[in-house]
This record gives C-alpha cells, structure tokens and sequence, in this order.
C-alpha cells in the first residue's frame, strides 16, 4: 500500500508540472478502423461438426464455461465481424460437468486444481450435476460437436436415441440434443443449411487405442465398425468413408468450410507425465525383489541358452532393481516371445524403460496393493503392470500408423471438396517441442498442470489452448477464401481453473 501511495504522489507531482506548461495538441491522424470481411466465404449460417474437441470438452468434462470457450464459439465471434449470425450451443445445466440419467448419476464431474493439501492436485468439483439426459433440449444447435464421438458415429442413426444411453447404444450429449431418436449428428447439422462449416473428427478413432494403454484391436481390414471395441483403431478406410459422407452433405448447397487433421496422440500430457520409473525402494526392499524374481531371471537365461529367445530380449526381459528412487516399473508386454509352454511361470513381464509410455492414471494406481491381504503384492513391482497402464513403442507405432493413414485421407478430402485444410498435426509437433510464445513474454507449453496449453485430464486443451486452436483455423479460412479474420488472444482465456 505504500508503494502505491508513492507511486499516486510521483503521478500528482505530474500532473502539477504538466499544468505549469503550454497543452500539447495530438496533430496525429488516428488510423482508420479495420474492415472485416468474409472474402469468398459467406459466414451468415455457421455449423460446427466433431467430437470433444469441438464441443469444448476440457478438465476431464463438459460444462458451461468450457462450451463457452469451444474454439467454434470462439470462431463464430469473429465470423460476426464479417457477417456472421447467431451461434447456438446445447449448454449443459451448470459448471459441475456431470451428467445423470434418470437422476442416476453417468459421468462425473469436471477437475479443477485444489491448493487443498499444500501441494496443487487435479480434484473433482463437488456437487451434483444437474444436467439431465433425458431432458433433451429443443435445437438446432450450430455447434454440433458430440464428445466421445468416431468417425462412423456421426452418421449412425440412433446414436441420440435416449433409450439408447444406458445400454451404451447411443451417446449421453447427442441424446440430449437430437432432434429425434433415429437422426444422424449429421442429419441434424446439414438440416440447417450451413453456409459455412468446419469438420475435425477421427481423433477418437485412434485416442481410445492409447488412452487404454493399447490394450484394445488394431482394425485395419475390417470395415464393419459394429464389430469395434471402444479402444480399437477403426479402419482407414470407414474413417474416410464417414467423414466423405459428412463432406457430401455439408458441401451439398454450396456451402465452404474447413477441416482439421489429427494430432499426434501419443504426444499428449496422459501419456508424457507419469515417468517411466517412479518406484523408490530401499538396499533391504531392493534385495528382497531381485531375490523373488532369481527364478524368473534364471529361467529365462537357460532358454537364452537353448536358443529359444536372443541374448537382446533375455537382457530386455532380466528384471532389476536397485536402492533409489527411480526404479523402473515391471508390466506385460504382449509382443515379447511367449515362453509359457515350456515354463508357466516365464510369462511375458519386463520392466519399463524410457520408450514406454505410462498412461496419466497409472500415477494413482503404481503401489497399490493387488491384494488388501498381501502386503508385498504391489502393483507395479511384485505384480506387474496390465497392458491398458503402459502404451509400448509397438504400441505407439500402430497408432502413429493410423493418425498418419487418416491425415492422408482428411488432405486428401480437403482438396477434392476444395476447403480450408488446418494442419493441426504440425503445429503440435512443434508445440509439444518448444511451446507457444505470448504476447505478453510467455510461453504456452503441453507440460501437464502448470503449460496452460492442456487442462488436467491430459487429453483436452485448455481454454487457452482451445483459443490458440481458433488461431490456427482462422489463419487456414484467411488464406483459403481471402478473409481477414483477427483471430483471438489466448491471452484473455485461461491455462487452468484454480480451485
């Protein structure tokens, strides 16, 4: 407070000798306000089309305040400037996040960052959550992006039939804003005679592979999406075939747009945050493993002898550990050679190195007991981890694969429809690598919590990496139709909400 009287009575003193003199005149001539315009586009009739990433899902949830910093919202606002109309959302209820189902809770509530225990951790807002499925709202909606949605979903009618929810047949967020229990995401969004729109789906195609540690099916080959788990990697060719479909109807009246290809998924904080060996043990703990797994180690070694397995995958699958607090992991590896036929006990188990990736959740499971009753079951260490807690490089390879198959096709789409392309995947190679600088000196980074670039589920942008994301969708329209959008400031959204 001191300072701050200083500083008013420095500014009085001014004030008193800039009376004293003769009144300066500004003889500059102010600049000239900005015109925005549309350029060949036509703005008047926005529609958005997608997945989480479009609806504004972040901090592990969809609430009014992430829907409100969607990057197609904040994309509208600066197509009002050129011409553009009223953009619709289905706002949830409230901030909670939380959905219910005939009052019965099915998804919970958003994260925020809690200073509760001294230390910042991602912590579940309070509350119950009052957005009620079944309460379906009465649309159209310009924003038609549905979180959890693929590819194919956007084109399979039922996927918002309410009946539909509890037996995971349809979609929570499409349900409670379809226009009827049989249309399509895309029936209902090219109902509305678009005159411009932007498409970025396929994300989820991929995601749910490496979210799930890898543990779901590779699909290359099968063109039946009925027969996908929710962590399988859909086929290129149904990917390209849905999102087709959906350009189709789009384009049908003339209308232009922009699409999106998909980022590197094995870049993204869930997967870059937990290290790869996290587990302090002491001299006495330490000797205690190396003891429990001699048999295991030597076993091996007299198959290496046999000529069963390399000397490379017997040092790879040799497990070790050592006083410190940077022990690596153990888990399955399914690609290792399976040597159960000819000792059960010799099961496919190797400890994490720095090529692994261990999924953002692992953090709350590694040292926990497997079993209450036996205090030296400990996950991670006396039993290893499953595959859905680990993505492994083989892992990381098959879905880098698929994210590079579909930005094929999605290049490939945009050209043959003639609309804007956003290359979303090489920005990101070159976010995650050195960040995003700010106006004001900073830097935006994907470090988890604290690089404002991603909220806390690790997946989703921030609001703040959402408007950096509007940046780069309006400077793609920019460049393809002539406009000259200004864009956001990042700076006026924020990194992460603080409890």
């Amino acid at each position: 407070m001191k300072k701050l009287y200083a500083l008013l009575f420095v500014f009085g003193l001014f004030l008193v000798s800039c009376e004293e003199d003769e009144p300066i005149v500004d003889t500059t001539t102010p600049p000239d306000p900005v015109t925005y315009t549309s350029g060949s586009a036509n703005f008047s009739n926005y529609v958005s089309l997608g997945n989480s990433l479009t609806a504004g899902f972040s901090d592990l949830a969809l609430f009014i305040e992430g829907q409100e910093a969607s990057f197609p919202n904040m994309l509208a606002g600066n197509f009002a400037l050129a011409g553009g109309g009223n953009f619709s959302q289905p706002l949830m209820a409230d901030n909670l996040g939380g959905l219910t189902l005939g009052g019965n809770p099915i998804s919970g509530n958003r994260l925020i960052l809690s200073f509760a225990t001294g230390s910042p951790l991602p912590v579940a807002v309070g509350g119950q959550g009052s957005t009620e499925v079944s309460n379906v709202l009465s649309g159209p909606f310009n924003n038609m992006g549905v979180p959890g949605a693929k590819s194919y979903h956007l084109v399979a009618p039922g996927y918002g039939d309410v009946a539909g929810v509890a037996l995971g047949l349809a979609n929570p967020y499409f349900a409670r804003m379809a226009s009827s229990p049989t249309t399509t995401v895309l029936g209902d969004a090219a109902a509305q005679g678009a005159t411009f729109f932007s498409l970025w789906i396929g994300n989820n195609d991929v995601l749910g592979y490496v979210t799930a540690g890898g543990a779901g099916v590779d699909q290359a080959g099968n063109i039946d999406p009925s027969t996908y788990g929710g962590a399988d990697i859909s086929d290129p060719n149904v990917v390209a075939g849905s999102i087709d479909a959906i350009l189709q109807a789009m384009t049908a009246n003339g209308a232009d747009g922009v699409i999106a290809n998909i980022p590197s998924v094995v870049d993204i904080p869930f997967l870059n945050t937990v290290p790869y060996n996290p587990v302090p043990l002491d001299q006495a703990t330490a000797d205690l493993l190396n003891g429990a797994y001699a048999a295991y180690n030597g076993g091996l070694a007299q198959l290496q002898g046999l000529g069963l397995i390399t000397a490379d995958e017997l040092a790879q699958r040799t497990i070790s550990f050592a006083a410190g607090d940077s022990n690596p992991v153990v888990l399955i590896d399914e690609d290792l050679t399976d040597l159960t036929g000819f000792n059960p006990a010799l099961i496919n188990m190797r400890q994490s190195t720095p090529d692994d990736k261990l999924v953002l959740t692992s953090s709350s499971f590694i040292g926990t007991l497997a079993n209450p009753a036996d205090p030296t079951s400990i996950n991670g260490v006396a039993v290893p981890l499953a595959d859905n807690w680990v993505l492994t490089p083989q892992e990381q390879a098959t879905a880098s694969a698929a994210v590079a198959a579909y930005n094929q096709v999605i290049a490939g789409l945009a050209a043959s429809y003639d609309i804007a392309l956003v290359d979303a995947n090489s920005f990101f190679v070159e976010f995650n690598a050195s960040g995003f600088p700010l106006a004001d000196g900073s830097t935006v980074t994907a470090t988890f919590g604290s690089g404002g670039g991603f909220s806390l589920d690790g997946v989703h942008p921030s609001p703040r990496g959402y408007a950096i994301i509007t940046n780069l969708f309006v400077e793609a329209i920019n460049g393809k139709y002539g406009s000259n959008l200004p864009g956001v400031n990042p700076l006026n959204f924020t990194g992460v909400y603080i409890d």
